[in-house]
């Protein structure tokens, strides 16, 4: 049989850079089929749907809030062309009752040792209308390498460099971050794959450049101090959310491979500046993740925030408004006080205001808003200080003889002579 898999478009925030990351959830679930399925994929974020193309069923993964209506919008036309769609994923699992109500299927939980039963419904005609695994998650040793020779690998790069592949080491996190609904999804426990498989998964990725999208890798210090340790032979370059604030463990980072870590910063302490200043010394390079919109924040505030970003050297930042996605705490708070302005899930894109803040209008938080992304990038542009990082973990490739590996098989690749002439420049035109 055929399934068709689809990840709809979704909007990226106002002011960032315009590039695309090959998604993660749609290759993590592809690994989980059985081999007998025929799987084709369209990412619509940087390929357009061809809804004339045979399919069996429809697959639609959903990660984010913003995606959930395009979803149902794919899936109404699916259905009145009479091919039956089955809904997964993180914008699945937030959106379930409303999202049932477009589907003919949906499927709540983690995919590994599920998909031989919910194909074998749908091929027997007996495809249930919910598949609820959601309390029942599979042991992280059934987690494969995810497939990601479905993506269309040239369509994911920025200006001529190839973006970051995405692999994960863990699931769950025992945090519970006010904003966020992680917790939720995985669990308050932190789950993390064997060492030795996401080794063998992260050497067997083409691409020296990589995401590690862990909800954070300080959850655990000894298992951060293995990881590590395992990773430095394979000389990869990767970047993550938090690593915990140790020397050893910053060390170890550093050694095998940390190019940059997303970290939030959400006061103006020495801690934070002292946090920052410790990546640095390790050579490891940080993205401000800043949320703007909590109930503390004022004006002054907001703007004493931003001085104090560029006083740390943050080498990127990323600005968002305070979203209440559903099943988190905000939501939970922010409706229950009557502050939700919006529930159009098109508005949910962490940069449009759809709360009452505390302490201001609605149209100063979004005024605030596009003065933290201009103020912050008023003498460098988010594309030159991007530049600035890709010129680091270059010129480290250089340095351990990464690089010329990798240009030399992407050239390979894209000449069709992979394995064939592996030491040898590819033909040129005159």
């Amino acid at each position: 049989m055929k399934l068709k898999l689809i990840y709809p478009r979704w909007k990226k925030l106002e002011g960032q850079t315009e590039f695309h990351l090959p998604p993660h959830g749609p290759v993590v679930f592809a690994a989980t089929l059985p081999r007998s399925v025929e799987v084709s994929f369209t990412d619509e974020n940087v390929q357009p749907l061809d809804m004339e193309e045979k399919a069996d069923l429809v697959g639609i993964s959903m990660m984010l809030t913003s995606q959930v209506k395009r979803g149902w919008e794919i899936a109404g036309e699916y259905r009145r062309r009479g091919v039956p769609v089955i809904f997964g994923g993180i914008g699945t699992m937030l959106h379930a009752e409303e999202t049932e109500k477009h589907a003919d299927s949906i499927f709540l939980g983690e995919a590994e040792g599920r998909m031989e039963e919910v194909i074998g419904d749908f091929q027997a005609g007996k495809l249930r209308k919910v598949y609820d695994f959601f309390d029942n998650r599979p042991p992280t040793e059934w987690i494969g390498p995810a497939r990601r020779d479905i993506l269309q690998r040239d369509l994911y790069n920025y200006k001529g460099v190839q973006m970051v592949d995405l692999v994960h080491a863990s699931r769950g996190c025992r945090f519970n971050c006010y904003p966020c609904c992680v917790s939720f999804l995985g669990g308050r426990q932190f789950r993390p794959r064997p060492i030795d498989r996401v080794v063998e998964e992260i050497a067997g990725i083409d691409n020296n450049r990589l995401f590690v999208v862990d909800n954070s890798l300080a959850q655990d210090s000894q298992w951060e101090k293995d990881l590590f340790r395992a990773l430095i032979p394979l000389k990869k370059n990767w970047c993550c959310h938090p690593i915990e604030d140790d020397p050893e463990i910053l060390d170890l980072a550093a050694r095998a491979g940390a190019w940059y870590v997303y970290q939030a910063v959400f006061d103006t302490s020495d801690t934070i500046r002292e946090r920052i200043r410790r990546y640095h010394d390790h050579g490891i390079g940080v993205e401000g993740t800043i949320l703007l919109g909590l109930d503390d924040h004022t004006e002054d505030g907001i703007k004493r925030l931003i001085d104090f970003l560029m006083e740390i050297e943050l080498d990127l930042a990323e600005f968002t408004v305070l979203t209440p996605f559903p099943h988190t705490r905000t939501f939970d708070d922010l409706h229950r006080e009557g502050r939700i302005l919006s529930y159009d899930w098109n508005d949910y894109t962490a940069d449009k205001v759809v709360f009452q803040p505390r302490n201001m209008p609605p149209e100063k938080l979004q005024e605030l808003f596009h003065y933290a992304w201009d103020t912050f990038y008023r003498d460098e542009p988010q594309s030159y200080k991007m530049f600035k990082l890709l010129k680091k973990v270059s010129e480290k490739e250089h340095r351990d003889g990464t690089y010329r590996r990798r240009r030399r098989d992407l050239m390979a690749s894209r000449f069709g002579r992979r394995g064939e002439a592996a030491g040898e420049d590819p033909p040129t035109k005159g």
